[in-house]
This record gives C-alpha cells, sequence and structure tokens, in this order.
C-alpha cells in the first residue's frame, strides 16, 4: 500500500518551483531514495507506488520535474531550455533543499534513468548507490530497437505507424490506436493502465512541452533534441554501485542496457519475466522487494 504522504511542497528553482512529496520519515537512519520520474515531460504520478518501499522504513522522496505535473509549467520554452544541464541542476537542487546531498541512494526510471547516469558519472559523494530502471544508455541504440519491436507487430499495426508519420498525422485516431497498441506490449502490460499511470497521462495531455521537445511524439517516433544523447563513452565512470532493472518485453531492450552492464565496475541486473517498461506497476511486490535489498545492502 502506498502510504500516506509525511510531506508536500514546493522548492525554489531558480525564478521557478519543483513540487515534492516525501513518503517516510527524514530522521530515519536509513539512506533516503530519491525517485526520479521518466518522459522527459512525465509526472511522479505513474512511478507514485515506489513509495511503498517507505514502509520498510526507508524515507523516499518523489518530485515532478520542472515543466511537468505540479512544478511550474513553461510552454513556451524551447530545445535551448530544456536541457539535460537543466535537470541535473534541478536535482542537485533538491538534494541540497532536503539537506541529503552527503548521503542519497537515487532510482531513475527511463528517461529518470538517463539523468540518474548523467548524475552519477559526475561521481557526487553523497550517492551511495544507483538504480537504473528501465533506461538506455543511448537513443542510438533505443531507435535501432525500436525499429526492430516495430518490425515485430502485425503488419497492419505498422502500416498505420509508417503511413501517418510520413504524413505528419500524428494526431489522427487511427495513428494513436495503433501507437497504443505498441504501448499495450512494450510500455504497460496492465490495460486498461492503473489509475496513477493514468493520471500522468492526463497530465501530459494537458501539457506535453517537455516531451515534444526533447523526445518527440511518442515512444517510438523520436525527433526532439535527446535524438542523439548517449553516455556510453562515459559510463564507465559511474562508481556508485548500481542495480539495472528492466522488463522481458521492456521497449528497453537487453541491448540498450547491456552498455551499463559492460561497463560499470561494480553492477547487476534483475530482468522481471513478466513486464514491459513498468516492472514497479505489472510485477510489483517482486519490483520493490529487489530494490529494497539492493539498498539496504549498501545503507
Amino acid at each position: 500500500m502506498i502510504p500516506d504522504a509525511t510531506s508536500e511542497g514546493l522548492i525554489p528553482f531558480r525564478e521557478y518551483s519543483t513540487w515534492f512529496r516525501v513518503s517516510g520519515d527524514l530522521s530515519s537512519a536509513k539512506t533516503p531514495l530519491v525517485v526520479a520520474h521518466g518522459g522527459p515531460g512525465c509526472t511522479h504520478d505513474y512511478v507514485l507506488s515506489i513509495a511503498e518501499i517507505a514502509n520498510s522504513g526507508r524515507p523516499v522522496i518523489h518530485y515532478d520535474q520542472l515543466g511537468n505535473g505540479r512544478s511550474t509549467h513553461l510552454p513556451d520554452k524551447g530545445g535551448d531550455f530544456w536541457t539535460v544541464e537543466l535537470f541535473l541542476e534541478e536535482l542537485d537542487n533538491l538534494l541540497a533543499y532536503f539537506g541529503i546531498a552527503d548521503r542519497y541512494f537515487l532510482l531513475g526510471q527511463s528517461w529518470g534513468g538517463m539523468l540518474g547516469a548523467e548524475h552519477a558519472i559526475r561521481q557526487p559523494a553523497g550517492l551511495k548507490a544507483l538504480v537504473i530502471s528501465n533506461s538506455p544508455a543511448s537513443m542510438e541504440l533505443w531507435l535501432s530497437e525500436a525499429k526492430r519491436l516495430r518490425s515485430e507487430l502485425p503488419r497492419e499495426i505498422e502500416e498505420v505507424l509508417d503511413r501517418h508519420e510520413a504524413a505528419g498525422t500524428l494526431q489522427d485516431p487511427e495513428y494513436l490506436a495503433a501507437a497504443d497498441y505498441f504501448y499495450a506490449q512494450h510500455v504497460c502490460r496492465v490495460v486498461p493502465n492503473p489509475p496513477e499511470v493514468e493520471r500522468t497521462n492526463q497530465y501530459m495531455r494537458e501539457d506535453a512541452t517537455v516531451y515534444n521537445v526533447m523526445n518527440g511524439p511518442n515512444e517510438f517516433h523520436v525527433i526532439g533534441t535527446m535524438k542523439e544523447w548517449t553516455v556510453i563513452d562515459q559510463i564507465h565512470l559511474i562508481t556508485a554501485p548500481t542495480l539495472l532493472v528492466s522488463g522481458r518485453f521492456d521497449e528497453a531492450t537487453p541491448a540498450v542496457v547491456q552498455p551499463f552492464m559492460d561497463l560499470i565496475p561494480d553492477v547487476r541486473w534483475e530482468i522481471f519475466e513478466e513486464s514491459s517498461h513498468m516492472p514497479f506497476v505489472e510485477e510489483p511486490e517482486a519490483y520493490f522487494a529487489t530494490v529494497e535489498a539492493f539498498l539496504a545492502a549498501h545503507d
């Protein structure tokens, strides 16, 4: 069961605000866990179930990244504003606000794991362990694997996707339905999506600025500023003990995760056999137990 929030509020960041939610007691002897959501452009809602880890006595901090959810929205900003550096600065600001920069764990899911890798590459002294959940090491690998996964869809679904992408009619109901078919196979296999996932979807329908600028219109048609992103040449700099997590049916396929396994010195990898991109929703008990056991080993 997701625990009630201990506190919620807004953190000043530049001239904007970052919304946060704390589960548990930050004065606990257990190292606090910070959860970075995906997108770029999602909200904390779909990963809120990870707060169940707080039931073990470990405080868990969720936040909505700038531009999303309950944080400041900036729909007029473009690609020169929405950068990896911006979100790294926001994460550092959050750690400083809570006074935990000298001792914390970080779990990043999807884009959050990409951000987590970028953060860990800088070797912050306070990062005691890292969880990279359902994340690629490069967008080139992601796009290559997305193309392969699309080729394995029913031919009529792939044809709809190809035709509307060529025509630029990406809001056509036929295209959106075909995209939903892909999502049900490789993003979240719990259909209909749970309420917390749907809350994130609703926020993104209301304002998808960050997602559209940095990623593109959907998970497999990536045309945004992150299209050429990679950390493969820097992964070896990650010194924090790292847990990799992915699902057997994940859009983050083994090929996109493998560089992390190959190049991080202290690393292990758990693949959830009944999950796609959201094992915390699809196999929650196993996911939480795996993550908490890993974190407890590094308290």
